[in-house]
């Protein structure tokens, strides 16, 4: 796999529609984000790669986790999984406004130096 849009052919429709949303969201929220594919998922980068998606059977998943603003983080709590990665059941709508937070979030996350 090679670009988003070959990954987004391998998604069934409903899921290709969510991952567009998300994607969408994401290259508006940090419109100088560069497109490419870590780990085999659609991912993000500035630099260095900060923002990962992917879809599977039940749920989307973001990664990797978000550790600021405490408020932001506090907030994604239904959605956290047990290493702070967040999955979206494709059985509830999507919260982008959420969505676009956390990207921005981890672009300035990952923008810091190590």
């Amino acid at each position: 796999m090679k670009t988003h849009e070959d990954y987004l052919a391998t998604c069934p429709p409903d899921s290709r529609t969510r991952l567009k949303a998300v994607l969408a969201e994401a290259e508006r929220r940090v419109p100088d984000a560069e497109r490419c594919i870590a780990y085999q998922m659609p991912a993000l980068r500035k630099g260095r790669v900060f923002f990962y998606v992917a879809t599977f059977k039940k749920h989307l998943g973001i990664y990797p986790p978000v550790k600021e603003p405490a408020e932001l983080v506090e907030e994604l709590t239904p959605w956290r999984g047990p290493k702070g990665n967040l999955a979206f059941p494709h059985s509830e709508p999507l919260p982008i406004e959420l969505i676009g937070r956390v990207v921005a979030a981890l672009a300035e996350q990952y923008a810091k130096p190590e």
